[in-house]
C-alpha cells in the first residue's frame, strides 16, 4: 500500500510515525496537498493523510488511485465529502483524542484573563515587586468561578468534559444544544438545558465547543453580545465562525463583555487586518494559534488513530468512516 502522510510539521516532527512504515510504503510531506503538486505527491498513491490540506475534485481528478483519505483531525470539512464518494474514496477522521486537550486549554485561556496573568507576570519580572514595601498586589481585583454560572454551546465530549471540571470549580453549568435538541442525553442530564438567549443572559462564563455548521456560524455575533452580562467571559475553542469577530472587537472596546479567550479564528493564520489586532488590552482579549487539540499526549493519541484507521481499512474494514 503507497500512502502519503503531507503537513506533518502541523501534526508534530516530535512523533513516532513508524506505524506507518509498518503498514506501506509511506511518504512524508511538510506542507499540504495543493492542485499544483497533487499530481507529483499523489501519482499511485491509494491514502493520504491530511491535517487541513483542502481535498477538491481536482486534486481528487489527479489522484485516480486514492481510495482513502484519513485525517490527523476531528473535522473534516476540508474534503469534499460528495465528490469523494462519488469517486469511491472513503475519509476517515479521529474523534475524541483531544478532548482533555482541549478542556485543559480552556481553563488556561480563562485563568489568563480572569485573573490578569500577564499583568502580575510582567510586575514581578519588571522588579517593581521586589522594590515594594507590601507583600501582595491587589489593584487587580480577580473573582472565583465558584458560584458563577457557566454556560456551554456543543455538550459533546469536550463540553462535557469543561462541565464537569466546571462543576468542580463550584460553578452552576448550563448549556445550549447547537443541534436543536431539545431533550437531554444520558450523559448530559446533572446540567440544565436552556434556550439560546437564556445562555447569553445567564452566563458569567460562556465556552464554545460546537462544530462549525450553518446554524452556528456567526453564531455569536452582535445581537448576542448585547444580551451577554458585561462581566462576563467568552471562550471559544471549537471553531473560528461561530464568533463574528468584527462585532467581537466592537464588543470588548465598547465594554458588553469583560474579554474573550479564543484558540481560533475566522481565518488561519490570522489576517494582518484583523479587527481583534486592535485590542492590546490581555485584560480583554487572549488569542493563542489554535493549539488547544496540540498536547503531546493528544497528538501521540491522534497519529496513533490515523495508523489504526489505514491498518483496518487495508484489511477491507471500515473504521471512523464518515462516508
Amino acid at each position: 500500500m503507497k500512502i502519503v502522510a503531507a503537513e506533518i510539521d502541523s501534526v508534530g516532527n516530535d512523533l513516532d510515525y513508524t506505524e506507518f512504515s509498518k503498514i506501506g510504503d509511506v511518504t512524508y510531506y511538510k506542507n499540504k496537498v495543493t492542485a499544483d503538486n497533487a499530481a507529483e505527491r499523489l501519482a499511485g498513491v491509494e491514502v493520504l493523510c491530511i491535517n487541513k490540506s483542502k481535498i477538491t475534485t481536482e486534486i481528487l481528478d489527479k489522484a485516480p488511485d486514492l481510495k482513502l483519505i484519513c485525517e490527523f483531525a476531528t473535522g473534516f470539512d476540508n474534503v469534499d465529502i460528495k465528490a469523494c464518494a462519488e469517486r469511491g474514496v472513503k475519509v476517515a477522521n479521529v474523534a475524541g483524542y483531544s478532548t482533555m486537550s482541549v478542556a485543559q486549554h480552556t481553563f488556561a485561556l480563562l485563568f489568563y484573563l480572569m485573573e490578569s496573568l500577564k499583568d502580575y507576570d510582567e510586575f514581578v519580572k519588571s522588579g517593581e515587586y521586589a522594590a515594594q514595601e507590601y507583600f501582595c498586589k491587589l489593584d487587580i481585583p480577580y473573582h472565583e468561578i465558584d458560584g458563577m454560572t457557566w454556560g456551554i454551546i456543543g455538550m459533546g465530549n469536550i463540553g462535557r468534559k469543561v462541565a464537569q471540571i466546571a462543576t468542580a470549580f463550584g460553578a452552576k453549568v448550563i448549556f445550549y444544544s447547537a443541534s436543536g435538541r431539545t431533550e437531554h442525553k444520558d450523559e448530559d442530564k446533572a446540567y440544565e438545558m436552556v434556550s439560546f438567549d437564556e445562555l447569553l443572559e445567564r452566563s458569567d462564563i460562556l465556552s464554545l465547543h460546537c462544530p462549525l455548521t450553518d446554524s452556528t456560524r456567526n453564531l455569536i455575533d452582535a445581537a448576542a453580545f448585547k444580551k451577554m452580562k458585561k462581566t462576563a467571559y467568552l471562550i471559544n475553542v471549537a471553531r473560528g465562525p461561530v464568533v463574528n469577530e468584527d462585532d467581537l472587537a466592537n464588543a470588548i472596546e465598547q465594554g458588553e463583555i469583560a474579554g474573550a479567550g479564543l484558540d481560533v479564528l475566522t481565518v488561519e493564520p490570522m489576517k494582518k487586518d484583523s479587527p481583534l489586532l486592535r485590542i492590546k488590552d490581555s485584560q480583554k482579549l487572549f488569542v493563542t494559534p489554535h493549539m488547544a487539540w496540540a498536547s503531546v499526549e493528544a497528538r501521540i493519541r491522534c497519529v496513533d488513530e490515523v495508523a489504526k484507521n489505514i491498518a483496518v481499512f487495508e484489511k477491507g474494514e471500515k473504521r471512523n468512516i464518515v462516508n
